[in-house]
């Protein structure tokens, strides 16, 4: 290849990359990219005391039966 040839090859690219470019700044500002959905962030959820004591004992339940379990 000789210097011509390369010089028009990288003219070409350039063309193509302005192009790119200029289409993409058009989608972005007439807006027909989809807006990132909004994240609702929800309070801290809180367990009420009858919750709490069913799953401690829930978890005690299951403890005993996998200490049952290694006994026999």
């Amino acid at each position: 290849m000789d210097m011509k040839d390369i010089l028009s090859q990288l003219k070409a690219e350039r063309e193509r990359v302005d192009k790119a470019i200029a289409a993409l700044e058009g989608l972005d500002s007439t807006g027909a990219t989809a807006a990132p959905a909004k994240v609702v962030r929800r309070g801290r959820r809180r367990m009420s005391a009858a919750a709490r004591k069913r799953i401690s004992d829930a978890a005690k339940a299951r403890w005993a039966a996998r200490r049952k379990g290694k006994k026999a």
